[in-house]
């Protein structure tokens, strides 16, 4: 298999199906458990040492509108780099790209580039739900419909996701920050400990982000029971309204010998009479200051 860059051992998988994973398993000792893992997607992120390489399951954004995340596994050794990917190449290309620029020619120095790449990834994307829960806190109050509920909690669910890959990816980095004298070069430890600080300000903003998106939902259900508030005011107002017509129509109604049944006028007083108690009783509740 021809090596990703000419002058290192980088060997790229692009299917983790393919029999030349297994020749690599073969021709480098890797256990096959972790080829196994490989195969069997997704995984949890995490990092295992062995004798002579370092195994390693990290997490990148492979959408950014769904925020689905998808392996990429590494195998580092003293003389080879491995990485098995599905058929996504985005990060791998940019990290090809980079090291030819840079001219890199160690191996440990293209497995940390593969690492802040796949971690810087993670930027964008809280940017991206940065502004969107900016316009569900503006239109939450104008607007609290069944719509923007939805998208609350299709936000938190991907929230809860994506701070349960962070965390893990913060683990990850910790532990390789934390190796000493391994096949990890120690003058990487202050880039490693770079892409620490990036991973513990994404889980504080996811954390932030949630707590955002949990006091906008807060806001739309006290919107809603307030509309509802206002509703029901104004019901019951013209419900108070009409209650004094009601009984000045039914008293009237009744066939017995009423006031002004044999007066020219009777119709007038009786429309009077209800106009002054409609009148009053919204006079009674402006002083009340009901509305």
């Amino acid at each position: 298999m021809v090596p990703v860059l000419s002058q290192l051992a980088w060997f790229d998988i692009s299917d983790p199906e393919s029999p030349e994973l297994d020749e690599l398993a073969t021709r480098f000792g890797l256990h096959e458990l972790q080829i196994e893992d490989c195969r069997h997607r997704p995984q949890r992120p995490k990092t295992e040492e062995h004798d002579h390489y370092i195994f390693t399951v990290l997490k990148h954004i492979h959408d950014d509108s769904e925020l689905e995340f998808d392996d990429i596994d590494l195998f580092l050794g003293r003389d080879f780099l491995i990485s098995v990917r599905s058929a996504d190449a985005g990060v791998i290309e940019t990290v090809r790209a980079r090291a030819g620029e840079e001219d890199v020619d160690r191996l440990d120095r293209l497995f940390y580039m593969i690492v802040d790449q796949i971690v810087d990834g993670y930027e964008p994307v809280l940017d991206k739900l940065a502004d969107e829960i900016s316009e569900i806190e503006d239109v939450v109050l104008d607007r609290p419909d069944p719509e923007t509920l939805a998208r609350i909690f299709s936000l938190k669910r991907k929230l809860v996701e994506f701070r349960r890959i962070a965390g893990g990816m913060r683990e990850v980095v910790n532990s390789l920050v934390r190796r000493e004298k391994g096949l990890v070069g120690d003058d990487l430890d202050p880039y490693f400990r770079d892409i620490y600080d990036h991973i513990i300000r994404t889980v504080d903003l996811i954390e932030t982000y949630r707590d955002l998106l949990s006091g906008a939902l807060d806001i739309y259900l006290s919107a809603v029971a307030n509309r509802t508030n206002e509703v029901m005011k104004v019901l019951t107002i013209w419900g108070t309204v009409a209650l004094p017509l009601v009984i000045i129509t039914g008293f009237f109604g009744m066939n017995l010998r009423l006031p002004w049944v044999n007066s020219p006028h009777g119709t007038d007083y009786a429309v009077a009479l209800m106009a002054i108690s409609t009148i009053s009783v919204l006079v009674y509740f402006k002083m009340k200051r009901w509305f």
